[in-house]
């Protein structure tokens, strides 16, 4: 069984997996970490992002594809792969890498050295560590967004957006089974219910740098918004018990 497992969803991947690719196993080759294994879970792309994981999995068997049925959302995909993976640890990664796969380190240390059963990289307990920043439309709207969310939901976290989080297999597999929102507001409702199921989670400090071609959208914030108040109606009808 792998030590890690590292899950990245795709949609329409095509132009930047190769090169995430070619980091992840140049990556994993060097460090000491132990086996591990790469799923890449396709979101129903419209390009070739299966078939080109698919080719390189020939080359690289620690790689592997994991469809989704049709395109159904980042959590979804996340969901997915989070609940297929069968690492001792399970990390998800955005595609672009915009924390440096090297960061896991610092994730896997701080679970060991505080007993933890998840770690999540953050912009914001160090922005000095942001080498390539968002717009400042985004970063102001982000923060807003985390303001409103430790309101709304009372979670402690000062980023819970970074798309770089790690958890013991057993804590992400009961985590992600009740995970129910397919969008991007599934970070916060992954935390949320890991914190209702008294799982120890700390945040880290990681290096991030923005990549052109995000793939989210005005209209994908203002969702964010409307799932903090999703994740307390599932609260409150009991779907995370």
């Amino acid at each position: 069984m792998a030590f890690l497992s590292i899950v990245i969803p795709a949609y329409n991947e095509e132009n930047r997996l190769p090169a995430t690719l070619a980091r992840l196993v140049s990556y994993l080759e060097t460090t000491q970490l132990g086996e591990t294994e790469v799923l890449i879970v396709d979101d129903g792309s419209r390009d070739g992002t299966a078939a080109l994981v698919e080719d390189f999995s020939q080359i690289c068997p620690s790689v592997r594809l994991v469809r989704n049925p049709g395109n159904r959302g980042k959590g979804y995909a996340v969901r997915n792969g989070m609940l297929t993976a069968q690492g001792d640890w399970i990390l998800f990664s955005d595609a672009d890498l915009s924390a440096p796969i090297e960061e896991v380190e610092k994730l896997i240390a701080a679970v060991r050295e505080q007993k933890a059963d998840g770690a999540i990289g953050s912009r914001a307990l160090n922005r000095k560590l942001v080498t390539v920043h968002q717009s400042a439309f985004r970063e102001y709207s982000g923060r807003f967004f985390n303001l409103v969310m430790r309101l709304i939901t009372g979670l402690p976290f000062a980023d819970t957006q970074c798309g770089f989080k790690l958890f013991r297999r057993d804590a992400a597999h009961e985590v992600f089974r009740r995970v129910r929102i397919p969008g991007f507001g599934f970070d916060v409702e992954a935390l949320f219910i890991a914190q209702r199921l008294r799982y120890k989670v700390v945040e880290v400090p990681v290096r991030w740098a923005n990549a052109e071609g995000t793939k989210v959208t005005m209209l994908n914030g203002l969702q964010a918004f409307t799932d903090l108040l999703v994740v307390r109606i599932h609260q409150l009808r009991g779907h995370y018990d």
